[in-house]
């Protein structure tokens, strides 16, 4: 059977397999299974846990357990709720100085707990009643929210760059510093959005009450004293203090990655025992369990995701598809876009988590014979990955904040979260027009490759 057949068929099998309703860690590992049986030696199958064992078994991929229990330390506490406090205390006078808030503390809590669920379900909870009680719309309140969580994946601590790093055998230092500028850029760009949000909000709601209509909670003056402002930082600045002593750790070269992620566990949870009081057996084991259960599952999405890209090249499958790509004789930005829509598509259906692993052989050579940065390129597939998490059918933010809010209804949260697509797609045009912005920070720590 010649190449091009064979990777159809892999195609259609992975095909078949998700859509069956398998989980995809079950749907990658029994494809892949399956094709050793029938193209691949039969010691082939003798070696399968010794070669997912030796792929996972990366010091690099050590770090991510230890993050996913920092950021369960941190959003088991009510950590959340009183970084949004102190934010919308200090910016309630700023025009969508709430909104504002959100995106900010979705910011400062996505690197501090490094995932994308827990972001949106520790701000949601507390950013979205509070959104609504003062008259937003319900569709914008949850749509910052779910996207600003996306930010999870792009700030460090984040797992789907140190999952890149192994995949384009790339720097996580670098890595890490170079979403640092984009994240800085999208917080921007969804702060500036829901300042012109709210003025719009704003009008309305003014034009109605001066038409004789119910007068909105929008238009509520709120008044915070000194006093009360000062008392908001003190439960938030041991969590700032924990972000930057984690940050000097791993850039200043104190520690490696899997080092810092041990150390920032440990101190969040040093820090949830003292101020919040989460020491007894039962809050710990929910800390643990919960850290546990996650760790679990995406090692072995990771190991499954391995597997299945290991039989792809074993079958000359990804090589023939990046010879593919190469003969189409692209220029470089059409080689960027096509992969990048590639991406998207994948989004649809995957996590971000597999389509690293599984396009990296494909897509990564092409993209390096181009002449591009792949430290660069890393950033913007990381981007482009969040707008699968904010768009059907998979839309894992989506579903994390319709179980926050079960009373907004799917139609109202979709049309909140479109204009931050749009934002997200215009940040990867700015990305790729300067990019600088993700490259300049790396460099001037770590100096030009």
């Amino acid at each position: 059977m010649s190449t091009l057949a064979v990777g159809i068929l892999y195609a259609a099998s992975t095909l078949v397999a998700m859509f069956s309703g398998l989980p995809i860690a079950f749907a990658l590992g029994s494809v892949a299974l399956a094709f050793m049986m029938v193209f691949m030696p039969a010691s082939a199958l003798d070696t399968v846990t010794q070669n997912v064992y030796e792929e996972i078994a990366s010091i690099t991929l050590l770090s991510i357990p230890l993050f996913i229990l920092k950021g369960a330390a941190i959003g088991k506490s009510r950590a959340g709720a009183d970084l949004y406090a102190a934010l919308h205390a200090w910016l309630h006078r700023v025009p969508g100085g709430l909104g504002i808030a959100n995106v900010l503390a979705c910011a400062l809590f996505a690197a501090m707990a490094g995932s994308s669920p827990a972001t949106c379900s520790a701000i949601g909870s507390a950013g979205i009643p509070q959104m609504r009680s003062r008259g937003y719309s319900p569709g914008f309140a949850a749509g910052i929210i779910a996207a600003g969580g996306t930010l999870g994946i792009l700030l460090p601590p984040s797992i789907t760059m140190i999952l890149f790093s192994v995949a384009a055998e790339q720097s996580l230092g670098r890595l890490f510093l170079a979403g640092v500028g984009p994240g800085m850029l999208l917080v921007a760009l969804f702060s500036a959005y829901a300042a012109w949000k709210y003025r719009r909000e704003f009008r309305a709601a003014q034009a109605l009450a001066e038409q004789g209509g119910q007068r909105s909670e929008i238009l509520r003056t709120e008044r915070f004293t000194v006093a009360y402002k000062l008392r908001t930082l003190p439960r938030v600045l041991p969590f700032l203090v924990l972000l930057i002593g984690v940050m000097v750790a791993l850039y200043g070269g104190y520690a490696t990655p899997s080092e810092t992620a041990g150390l920032g566990g440990i101190l969040a949870l040093l820090l949830v025992t003292t101020l919040y009081g989460a020491w007894r057996p039962a809050q710990l084991a929910a800390i643990v369990g919960s850290s546990i259960k996650e760790s679990t599952m995406l090692m072995f999405i990771i190991g499954m995701s391995l597997l299945y890209t290991y039989v792809m090249s074993y079958l000359h499958v990804s090589q023939a598809a990046a010879q593919w790509i190469v003969a189409l004789q692209l220029s470089k930005w059409a080689l960027v876009a096509v992969v990048l829509l590639f991406v998207i598509g994948l989004g649809f259906f995957l996590p971000p988590v597999s389509v690293i692993l599984m396009t990296a052989p494909i897509v990564l050579p092409p993209l390096k014979a181009s002449g591009f940065d792949l430290v660069w390129f890393g950033v913007v597939m990381t981007i482009t990955m969040e707008l699968g998490l904010i768009h059907p059918p998979v839309g894992l933010n989506i579903f994390v904040i319709k179980n926050v809010a079960p009373d907004i209804s799917l139609k109202e949260l979709v049309y909140g979260v479109l204009p931050f697509v749009g934002l997200i797609i215009g940040a990867v045009l700015l990305i790729c027009l300067f990019p600088s912005i993700a490259t300049w920070l790396p460099n001037a720590v770590f100096g030009t490759q």
